[in-house]
């Protein structure tokens, strides 16, 4: 069996994209950092092995009321919703992340593409439309931003998918997928990928390549030049960790991009997306 089987634990330091990055305008930076504690602390709730479901959804609903306004006893939530409310940025963009770490408490499975899809329209998604609205950008960007959110996601579970399954009994590569390939989740529990899985997780691949093709558009259509920056980087990321997915085996062990090469991936990102 191999040996990263311990449950997915991130920080903003170990996620796929930079999170408040010196590339954005320094005054943003807290609203990112804030909105971020936020899902974090939600995202833990969720993946918390000591609660049962119905306590990760009382506690995911507390955090709404905070958010909310209804009740008032968490301080990180109270701080995100003070800070949208003198901003007149929309709370949906963090409510929306509670109904997918809800989903995530419910194990609810994707049975197919489309079911993935909807996922990250809650789980991912926001996070972009959030930032494009910081930024004052135009809802036009949407699209793009939501292709290149689900692209991330995606990615983020094709690396954990070996933890999220043994630990976690969550399911996010498309289950009818592996059916069709003459596969159950007992393939993701193997010490490494075998063809019919790596056929399977190349499917995967080739649909984040889709998105992919559309993020490509979201840099021309932001005008905030340091935020455009950012986008730039981001796309390159996600191109660069797609490509190391399908050559590499994320069952074997984690695949990740090292952090010498997202350093220079904010590095290109920001000469590109300075010149578009």
């Amino acid at each position: 069996m191999a040996t990263t089987l311990a449950p997915p634990a991130r920080t903003a330091s170990t996620e796929n994209f930079p999170v408040g990055s010196w590339l954005i305008a320094a005054e943003r930076r807290p609203v990112v950092a804030a909105y971020y504690r936020v899902a974090r602390a939600a995202d833990d709730i969720a993946d918390n092995h000591g609660f049962d479901v119905a306590e990760k959804l009382r506690r995911l609903d507390t955090i709404d009321a905070n958010l909310t306004g209804r009740i008032h006893d968490d301080p990180d939530a109270v701080a995100l919703r003070e800070m949208f409310l003198a901003r007149n940025l929309t709370l949906e963009h963090v409510r929306h992340l509670l109904q997918a770490f809800k989903a995530d408490a419910a194990n609810r499975q994707c049975r197919s593409w489309s079911d993935l899809l909807a996922y990250c329209r809650y789980s991912a998604a926001p996070v972009g439309r959030f930032l494009l609205e910081l930024h004052g950008e135009s809802k036009n960007a949407w699209p793009a931003s939501d292709a290149l959110c689900s692209a991330l996601q995606i990615l983020n579970h094709l690396q954990d998918c070996q933890a999220d399954w043994h630990h976690l009994r969550r399911l996010y590569i498309p289950s009818d997928w592996l059916r069709d390939a003459g596969l159950t989740t007992n393939a993701l529990l193997e010490p490494g990928t075998s063809p019919a899985l790596r056929r399977v997780i190349n499917r995967v691949l080739d649909g984040v390549n889709q998105l992919n093709l559309t993020a490509a558009m979201l840099p021309r259509q932001i005008s905030d030049r340091r935020l455009r920056m950012e986008a730039t980087a981001i796309i390159f990321i996600s191109r660069r960790l797609a490509a190391r997915l399908r050559k590499r085996d994320p069952i074997a062990f984690r695949v990740e991009l090292p952090g010498i090469e997202k350093a220079a991936a904010l590095v290109w990102g920001a000469v590109r997306g300075f010149r578009a």
